[in-house]
């Protein structure tokens, strides 16, 4: 049976390879027949090398405009990108100026309630500078716990059936940056 179809691509192929050369026998016929004995023949290969300089010329011409546009904007890219820090620096500098004009006034004053009351302006204008930037503070206490916005470090027993799977305490707060968390929320968690 091996054998039978051995013979048979045996066959096949001397008979693919008689199809092929009677076809580059045809062709060459052809060749002959069509081409002009005055030389027509090197214009139409000069039409098609002139063609083929053309597009290349073109294509390399592209290519060169966008690896320009590319350049350019990862330059522009970058300097967004600085000059979008350096409008969050400049409105962090009053808040600066705020924080030590207060460890002047602490330093000078023996009434600590108006130093209290001077520190807290200050942490307010700050987290308000913070919410006008899209940062927000992750609610925590009693909430549902989740994952994806706490990380428990702790479990206690729940006094109750509905503190089961709350948040008791928050160790350390998590924010948000428009709606991406920046930092989770470690918490305390009822079990």
């Amino acid at each position: 049976m091996a054998e039978k179809s051995n013979k048979e691509q045996q066959d096949s192929k001397e008979q693919t390879e008689s199809q092929a050369e009677q076809t580059v026998a045809a062709s060459e016929e052809t060749g002959a027949q069509e081409m002009p004995e005055s030389g027509a023949g090197t214009t139409e290969k000069d039409e098609w090398k002139e063609k083929y300089d053309e597009l290349n010329d073109s294509y390399l011409r592209t290519l060169a405009e966008y690896e320009n546009y590319r350049k350019r904007t990862i330059r522009e890219k970058a300097e967004l990108l600085e000059s979008a820090g350096e409008n969050i620096l400049k409105n962090i500098l009053p808040l600066v100026d705020d924080f030590e004009r207060g460890i002047e006034a602490a330093e000078k004053t023996e009434d600590i309630a108006s130093v209290k009351e001077g520190v807290k302006l200050i942490y307010d204008k700050f987290v308000k500078f913070l919410e006008q930037n899209g940062v927000k503070e992750i609610e925590t206490l009693n909430q549902d716990f989740n994952t994806d916005y706490h990380e428990a470090i702790t479990m206690i027993p729940a006094s109750t059936e509905e503190q089961k799977g709350k948040v008791m305490d928050c160790v350390q707060k998590g924010y948000t940056l428009k709606e991406k968390v920046i930092r989770y929320a470690k918490v305390v968690v009822a079990q």
